[in-house]
């Protein structure tokens, strides 16, 4: 059928099973607009800043494991969308982000509010697109939804001319896809798998070394069945955060720069690790020359780039995690004694018992730590947390219950802050059912904090809860620790009242300094279903803890601080 360009990504969108998109209209996008003003069961969300259009997009494709769809103008509307697709893109989440450009004709005249998008967008994004003419748009769109969702996961981005957007042309959507350049590798080799898994038979200190890719591929309850046959105790990355759930006892808890004092020493000890689906990030690697120095290396990734890109692997297998895990769970069912590895579980438990994770009360002022833990009291499994970055979602990576995967949402690889309050309200409009709860800072929360408005016009009732130290706390824990507490511009002393600021975009706003408070304003927050901010005072100089200094190595932790002063 004739449709015109706008049609046609309607149409698309449509044909994607696409339901619900975030964005924010300007000039050279305006035909698209118009075609969203005329759809019914089309759900358009109008955020009050392109960023957090991305970021809303990013939550809901998380939350969801489907296609965030976002749309914004050209120029600046694509330049403040940018933030966004570097977040998505270090994360691997699966989006399209359709902007408009200026019509074909003024490209490269320096017309008014022309940008080289796909320039700008080329190194963060899986792939991106300049459409050129009417009759390639639908072919591309069906390949943008391909790509983002095929193999490793990732943000698409596709530039459309105005003029484009109002021509004619024959709307040919493809059934499939089939890209020469392109083919993903799904099933992992049959004999580096069983090679692994004899690597693992005569291992005596192995570990399980678990990523974000377990997440996105859905391959938590092979992970489960896997780590259930075997024995094997098991870490987790920050992107992997209820992957096997908190209360599995073979989980040390999470590795890293602020993992778990027994997860670090059973990364530095183990003989073989397993790692499925992990990027080997700085922030859990630390040294790499010491990293798993004494240890065999088995990797899985779809992403043959991320195999060896870091560190010499001896078992490379190249293909999604689901399906060799599929695999690996057929082999050790066949004859598997796990009680070889029973020493080595019994030592990381005394590990945990030495330095379990904890933090010390304070009976005047409230430890953020404890809040997040009573949050995690409350709500448990019915909540899904967001976080901004900084100390506030460490602690929430250390101390909240996390169940399921898909649980926890948080920026990891680019650590974007002013991530939180908009990843939430997709969160929410993907799972209505679940309290959406955005832990954040005093800092972050004001970075993105116009979505005040979007949550109370688009009714999405996101609970805020700053963990309010007036300070940039992690910038100020490092100049605690490492630049003799120069606290160069990290006071956060004046900071408005975020109550009253919640009131005057039409929510509800709390300032708590009591447990009881606390309890009552969550609890009256929920009751409400309204966008929420809840602005807890917490202790100012509270640290992260363990800390593993940058560039240091796991079994060197800080594990708590001593005030020298």
């Amino acid at each position: 059928m004739e449709l015109n360009g706008s049609q046609m990504v309607i149409e698309a969108l449509k044909k994607e099973g696409v339901t619900v998109a975030f964005g924010y209209p300007g000039g050279a996008i305006m035909n698209v607009y118009d075609e969203i003003y005329k759809q019914e069961g089309f759900r358009h969300i109008l955020t009050r800043h392109e960023q957090a259009s991305i970021h809303a997009a990013d939550g809901y494709a998380r939350a969801t494991g489907e296609v965030g769809v976002a749309i914004v103008t050209s120029g600046p509307g694509f330049t403040n969308a940018v933030t966004g697709l570097a977040t998505a893109f270090t994360d691997s989440i699966p989006m399209v982000v359709i902007s408009g450009q200026v019509p074909i004709t003024l490209i490269g005249t320096d017309a008014f509010q022309e940008i080289d998008a796909v320039g700008i967008s080329r190194s963060c994004t899986k792939h991106n697109y300049l459409v050129r003419t009417i009759e390639e748009l639908p072919g591309i769109l069906k390949e943008a939804f391909y790509i983002a969702r095929s193999g490793r996961p990732g943000p698409v981005h596709v530039d459309i001319p105005k003029d484009i957007t109002a021509q004619m042309g024959e709307f040919n959507y493809p059934d499939k896809i089939t890209l020469e350049t392109y083919k993903p590798t799904y099933k992992g080799s049959p004999k580096q798998i069983k090679k692994a898994i004899e690597a693992i038979k005569v291992a005596k200190k192995p570990i399980l070394y678990l990523g974000g890719g377990i997440v996105l591929s859905d391959s938590s309850n092979l992970v489960r069945e896997f780590m259930d046959i075997t024995g094997i105790p098991a870490v987790e990355t920050l992107m992997a955060r209820g992957a096997v759930g908190h209360d599995n006892p073979l989980l040390q808890g999470m590795v890293g720069m602020h993992g778990n004092y027994s997860s670090n020493m059973a990364m530095s000890e183990a003989d073989l690790m397993i790692a499925l689906g992990p990027r080997f990030d700085d922030r859990v690697t630390g040294r790499l020359d010491e990293f798993a120095k004494h240890a065999k290396i088995i990797h899985v990734d779809i992403d043959p780039s991320s195999i060896g890109k870091l560190l010499d692997i001896d078992y490379p297998i190249v293909g999604d995690l689901k399906n060799v895990l599929e695999s690996m769970v057929a082999l050790v069912k066949e004859d598997f004694d796990k009680s070889r590895y029973e020493s080595w579980r019994e030592l990381l438990t005394r590990y945990n018992e030495i330095h379990p994770l904890s933090y010390k009360e304070d009976s005047e002022r409230l430890k953020p730590q404890w809040v997040i833990e009573r949050i995690g009291e409350l709500l448990g499994e019915k909540a899904l947390i967001s976080t901004d970055v900084g100390q506030h979602q460490m602690w929430a990576a250390q101390f909240y219950p996390f169940a399921y995967p898909r649980q926890f949402i948080t920026s990891g690889g680019l650590g974007t802050m002013g991530f939180g309050f908009p990843a939430a309200m997709g969160v929410k409009v993907a799972v209505p059912e679940k309290t959406s709860i955005n832990i954040t800072g005093d800092g972050s929360i004001l970075m993105n904090i116009q979505e005040l408005m979007t949550a109370v016009e688009s009714k999405i009732p996101v609970i805020n809860v700053i963990l309010n130290n007036n300070f940039l706390g992690m910038v100020r824990q490092w100049q605690t620790f490492f630049y003799d507490k120069r606290y160069a511009e990290t006071d956060l002393s004046m900071q408005p009242d975020f109550a009253k600021l919640a009131e005057s975009f039409g929510g509800i706003g709390y300032r708590v300094e009591t447990k009881e408070e606390f309890d009552a304003a969550l609890k009256d927050a929920i009751e409400k279903n309204v966008v929420a901010m809840i602005d807890v005072v917490v202790d100012r100089l509270e640290n992260v803890l363990p800390m593993v200094p940058s560039g240091g190595t796991l079994y060197n932790m800080l594990l708590e601080y001593k005030d020298e002063s």
